[in-house]
């Protein structure tokens, strides 16, 4: 869980803890003091890990995330701490999420013990639309989110809050869903939605603060050769400006659609459904990209996939 300063991660958190929904969860914080545990919740601590009441953990990240979670995952295996379904990670007001995301793509082993199921951005309705036009951490934390959280729409009021999540859509079309009293649905949270459910399709492209968005549509089945060629091309020569790729790839030999998802430089493990979600069975392409406009990327994928298919070129 991502988002800027004082967007409410901490407010969330501890009401989802608070819930049936959220039992059996341990939180991962940058300091103990920034979640601000509730007292009457705190059964005892050591100093790595807080027990809570109903079940929950919250530790602290002394230096490296990958070995917290690992150090966390041995000690529910040998009972040293209660047995937890799930992990929240709360990261900090600036930080880049890009990085996690990272980490979970890259190292397998971590990969064995824990499994990636979202990054949910919580925006703050009040202050939302100037942090996104004027911090670059905020617009790259709600570009690369699966979910967003909007807070504060009570203090907003509901004009401010719907421009605000127009404002967000166009630079990410990811579900979003606003907080009362700092207070959210725990499935909106704590659910994970089948791959094939996943939202791939963007409106009109947002060319604010220099970050765009824009998708591409093939018509025809690509060749996994020529789709990975022209991914590798793209993710050497303007890797760090690719702030995410997600879609789905139509190949010729699959019946299903394959779930590609690109952050940066690092492209996750790529998954291969079983069904395609709808009738259009097309191969298309979220992009959210810095300075990289979209008939760039539309012609590499076109020269690269053209000579691998016999001529398959982007719809739009």
């Amino acid at each position: 869980m991502t988002g800027f300063l004082g967007s409410g991660k901490t407010t969330l958190i501890k009401a989802l803890l608070e819930k049936p929904a959220g039992a059996g969860t341990a939180v991962v914080v940058n300091e103990y003091g920034e979640i601000g545990i509730d007292h009457a919740l705190l059964r005892s601590s050591s100093d790595a890990t807080v027990l809570l009441g109903n079940g929950c953990l919250c530790c602290n990240v002394r230096s490296d995330l990958q070995e917290t979670l690992r150090t966390l995952f041995a000690d529910r295996a040998r009972g040293a701490v209660p047995s937890f379904a799930r992990v929240i990670i709360e990261t900090s007001g600036l930080a880049d999420p890009g990085p996690v995301l990272q980490t979970f793509a890259t190292d397998r082993a971590l990969g064995r013990e824990f499994h990636l199921q979202a990054l949910i951005t919580v925006v703050d309705a009040v202050a939302g639309e100037t942090n996104l036009m004027r911090m670059p951490e905020a617009r790259k934390q709600a570009a690369l989110a699966d979910r967003i959280i909007v807070t504060k729409s009570d203090l907003a009021g509901a004009g401010v809050t719907e421009r605000l999540i127009e404002r967000i859509a166009t630079l990410n079309p990811a579900p979003a869903a606003i907080a009362n009293n700092g207070e959210i649905d725990p499935s909106f949270v704590l659910d994970e939605p089948p791959a094939e459910r996943r939202d791939f399709t963007f409106g009109e492209a947002d060319h604010t603060h220099g970050l765009e968005s824009f998708s591409l549509i093939f018509d025809e089945p690509l060749s996994w050769p020529g789709f990975e060629q022209a991914m590798a091309v793209l993710m050497s020569l303007r890797g760090p400006d690719l702030l995410r790729v997600k879609g789905l790839v139509a190949l010729a030999e699959c019946r299903g659609p394959v779930v590609v998802h690109v952050v940066q430089h690092v492209a996750h493990p790529p998954v291969e459904l079983e069904t395609w979600p709808d009738d259009d069975r097309r191969s298309r392409l979220v992009f959210v990209t810095r300075g990289l406009g979209r008939e760039p990327v539309a012609r590499l994928f076109a020269g690269i996939t053209a000579v691998a298919t016999g001529g398959a070129t982007a719809s739009r």
